[in-house]
């Protein structure tokens, strides 16, 4: 497929097409005229009633698919392979390898596919894909007809359209088919035009020699069949003609054409790259990938994609405008000189390229539009990489015996989704069709990867194509799926559960099977165990069992409901060995360490049953330290491991990995390649951050990275020092199981990283394994680790919230009887708080309680206004400090009104060594 030629647009033009519910609802046999129920429109299923299954996987750039009325599933790569889903044999096969061009550098090749609406009668497909017979490279669309046994007849091929197309490197190539009821074939095509010297705006270069980087060519020309989505009906011998109500004439001679295209049905378009049409209404929908602008400029807007709808036939602004009609500036890529904003009501082409009208349709706005920030208008749909992709109108028939329809609820709902942040919501119009809201489908349990297609079975069920995690490459994750829905019972969910699993012959384990649950309400459970995994060996929900002989056993529990539907889960039990203990120990403080050198006394403890005598070469013990962790609780100190990165972790976050691998190329380089190009260029990490936020391309190729505005310069830049650090070797800074160290690499730095000192060992393994196993097949591998962070804590770093807001790297939105809480804290040598904080005009106190809201007072604050909420101060409280470790509770306490909005909190800094007499006393004060 081919997707617009940046990080979002060469990601985001590979989605998804619809349309072919007329034909496969026509044709679905129907129960009976029976009295039912009425449906239930209002009430949300639960998202535990929808279940996703793989029904083809490993596949390579999957495009486009189409399923029979009689339940095959059709679908093509962009290679050019063909294939058939059975679901009877519940087998893909490969039909035909259509020798497609322009597939490698061009993004081209096999782009769509649809079935006839009659497909049931007269057996034709419709194929989208490039060719090049002579000098030219041609978009065609093809007819075919398919056999009863599957096998594709190659001599049926018939040309029903086709157009020229520029070789440039955009990926703006659209390739989606549908139909509507009245039997008209729908076709999108993208606007061809290389959008990398435009800055992600309008690009409307008309430079002599650069007819690729100008899109009124295109999109915005008339008489061009590119940039547009077509409306045509295809006639049994293959000819086709124009319906009535497209936006141009329909007369065949060009001198009657006003230099128009009588079977454009819209036009103004970027990359349309999967559509649909409402089988009810033959409302028109699609997903268009938008423009990479991160930011406004004189140029005009930042990049939106659109979810469009078309009542009629109409211009839909590209490349003028974006978004609800946003104008671009007309703008001379010569001289750079800005000119004054083209007009929605009577857009004007004049570059020399244009062989179309001159004056435009006035433009339509989108439907729903959203850029790579929080959308204004649409705060649901999220932030990052953007790639619309417009699906199904989905229209539930009460008629329709399927037990894995979608249900009444969805009824009219229009789904649509986004290829980069892999959701898929529904969209709620009312009676005129006008856009009322929209909301997430399975948000939690989807787990899309990059949906590119999903369409609407005979059945009811939705079947969808995931493209695969990376772009342009063959993912193991691009896969075939169906999404049914169980409006009845449902299965059990089975919870198998154990304590002391590994241990010495005999051992007892007792098991706990009462966790599992039925979703069901009065669903009686069964349950079976099997402790060897073959033979059931109790029926009681929660047994105990002995193992007398050492091995691994796969313990599994089945448990079923009174409809017989059932679920496993697996518990694995090690006998023949008990696992070591490891532990690090230290006289210091083991939470905090300060500005200056710290040193750390530690000694590591390891122990055995099983093993004689501990070899120290057998403990590993590492120092690490990480300059830089994230701010926010979730990448906090007591999830970091000795590897952590946050580089690595942003990167995870994003959606870098949809155009980059860390050692393969895909669409972008790899990034062991971008760490070994500027290895040595001490300017490359603030160039290359910027480049990351702003986006561009000229380095690696043809093909730009998209824009990330969202993300912030610091943000960026860790995420290109981890890249940078790629092709340095991995240091292991082995020490000694026991000593002192010199914490020093934080010294003169920002106070932002961590110290981990992780020990670990393996023992030897089982003393009496079974007969013909090695002893080291129950060996076991314990570690323990020791974090230390700086000891000036950030507000934002809190673990938890009650009734407080973050903003930013501070903490605000405190009221009376609001708190946070830092967890497992150690105050071994700390006896003093300082507060760095801001108070508008209300003073009040702190109080910090041990291990609960209401725990023991171990330090109190009453602090004084500061007057402003930009001003801030420091003040001290005094801390006693327990034995242990312990979660601390910032209680914010003020009972006489008016005690809302009391504070606002930058940072506290664990202290140690202060006198007394420069903190206040812990006190409690009544609340």
């Amino acid at each position: 497929m081919s997707l617009p030629v940046t990080a979002s647009s060469l990601l985001l033009s590979l989605l998804v097409s619809a349309g072919l519910l007329t034909s496969r609802l026509a044709t679905t046999p129907r129960s009976p005229e029976t009295t039912v129920s009425s449906p239930d429109t209002l009430t949300r299923p639960e998202e535990n009633r929808f279940t996703k299954t793989v029904l083809s996987n490993d596949l390579n750039e999957p495009m486009e698919l189409a399923v029979a009325p009689d339940g095959r599933v059709f679908f093509v790569e962009r290679a050019g392979k063909f294939y058939l889903y059975d679901p009877t044999q519940k087998k893909t096969r490969l039909l035909h390898d259509f020798p497609v061009k322009a597939v490698d550098k061009y993004l081209n090749g096999m782009l769509g596919m649809t079935i006839d609406p009659n497909f049931k009668d007269n057996h034709f497909l419709y194929f989208f894909y490039t060719v090049q017979p002579g000098n030219q490279t041609l978009q065609r669309i093809a007819r075919y007809k398919i056999a009863d046994d599957n096998t594709l007849d190659v001599a049926s091929e018939k040309t029903i359209i086709e157009f020229p197309i520029d070789l440039e490197v955009s990926a703006h190539t659209g390739g989606s088919m549908a139909w509507d009821k009245q039997g008209n074939l729908y076709i999108s095509t993208g606007d061809n035009t290389v959008p990398f010297d435009s800055q992600g705006h309008a690009p409307i270069d008309t430079r002599p020699g650069r007819p690729t980087f100008d899109a009124q060519r295109s999109a915005g020309n008339t008489n061009d069949l590119r940039g547009k989505i077509l409306r045509i009906r295809v006639h049994p011998d293959g000819s086709y003609t124009i319906p009535e109500g497209n936006l141009f004439p329909k007369g065949t001679d060009p001198s009657d054409r006003t230099h128009t295209r009588p079977e454009i049905y819209v036009m103004g378009c970027r990359n349309p790259y999967r559509i649909s049409v409402d089988p009810a209404t033959s409302i028109l929908y699609w997903g268009e990938i938008g423009p990479d602008g991160g930011t406004d400029s004189p140029q005009g807007p930042r990049g939106y994609d659109e979810f469009n709808q078309a009542r009629k036939a109409g211009n839909y602004g590209w490349p003028y405008f974006v978004g609800d009609n946003k104008p671009y500036a007309q703008y001379d890529f010569a001289t750079k000189a800005i000119g004054p904003l083209f007009d929605s009501l009577a857009p004007v082409n004049n570059s020399p390229g244009n062989t179309g009208a001159k004056t435009l349709p006035p433009a339509q706005r989108a439907m729903i539009w959203y850029p790579y920030n929080v959308s204004t208008e649409f705060p649901q749909l999220g932030e990052g990489g953007r790639c619309a992709m417009g699906g199904p109108v989905y229209h539930f028939d009460q008629a329709l015996t399927s037990n894995t329809k979608m249900p009444a609820y969805y009824d009219k709902a229009l789904f649509v989704y986004d290829w980069m942040r892999n959701w898929v919501f529904a969209v709620r119009l009312d009676d005129k069709q006008n856009y009322v809201s929209m909301e997430p489908f399975m948000p939690k349990t989807g787990d899309f990867r990059r949906p590119v297609d999903l369409e609407v079975g005979p059945d009811g069920s939705f079947y969808m194509l995931e493209y695969g995690s990376v772009y342009g490459i063959d993912n193991d994750d691009a896969r075939l799926v169906r999404i049914d829905f169980n409006g009845g019972n449902r299965a059990p969910v089975a919870k198998a559960q154990a304590v002391d699993t590994i241990g010495l012959a005999p051992l007892t384990v007792a098991f706990t099977g009462d966790k599992s649950l039925d979703y069901d309400k009065g669903d009686q459970l069964r349950y079976e165990w099997r402790f060897d995994g073959k033979t059931i060996g109790a029926t009681d929900a929660n047994p105990s069992y002995t193992f007398r002989k050492n091995g691994i056993y796969k313990t599994v529990l089945t448990v079923t409901d009174k409809a017989g539907m059932r679920s496993v889960d697996t518990v694995t039990v090690r006998v023949g060995n008990t696992a070591p203990q490891v532990a690090i120990r230290t006289a210091a403080n083991s939470t905090f360490f300060g500005t200056e050198s710290t040193p750390l006394p530690y000694t590591v403890t390891v122990s055995d049953k099983e093993d004689n005598a501990i070899d120290p070469k057998r403990v590993k013990v590492v120092l690490n330290y990480i300059p830089k962790v994230s701010s926010e609780p979730q990448m906090g100190h007591q999830q970091l491991t000795a590897t952590y990165s946050l580089g690595k972790s942003l990167i995870a976050g994003s959606d870098c990995k949809a155009c980059h691998q860390v050692n393969a190329p895909s669409v972008g380089p790899a990034f062991m390649e971008v760490a070994k190009r500027y290895r040595d260029d001490k300017t490359a990490p603030a160039k290359l951050a910027n480049k990351v936020i702003i986006g561009g391309g000229g380095v690696w190729g043809e093909h730009s990275m998209s824009a990330h505005p969202q993300l912030s310069r610091e943000e960026a830049s860790e995420m290109v020092n981890y890249i940078l650090s790629l092709t340095n070797l991995p240091v292991e800074n082995r020490v000694a199981p026991r000593g002192k160290l010199a914490l020093t690499d934080h010294v003169g730095k920002a106070q932002t990283g961590r110290y981990v000192l992780t020990a670990t060992y393996t023992d030897k393994g089982s003393l009496l394994p079974p007969a013909g196993k090695p002893r080291t097949q129950l060996a076991l591998t314990r570690t323990d680790a020791l974090v230390l962070r700086p000891n000036r804590v950030l507000g934002s770093e809190a673990d938890q919230l009650h009734n407080v807001t973050r903003q930013g790297k501070r903490l605000g939105q405190i009221h009376h009887q609001s708190y946070f809480v830092l967890k497992n804290i150690d105050l071994k040598g700390i006896n003093q708080l300082t507060y760095r904080y801001s108070s508008k005009d209300k003073a009040a106190t702190v109080e910090v309680h041990t291990d609960s809201p209401t725990g023991p007072i171990v330090s109190t604050l009453a602090y004084p206004a500061t007057g402003k909420w930009d001003t801030y101060q420091e003040r001290s409280a005094a801390i006693q400090a327990p034995a242990g470790k312990h979660d601390l509770y910032f209680v914010f306490v003020k009972p006489d009104g008016p005690n809302n909005d009391l504070f606002s909190l930058e940072s506290i800094r664990f202290d140690s060594g202060a006198t007394a007499a420069q903190a206040e006393k812990p006190k409690s004060v009544g609340r």
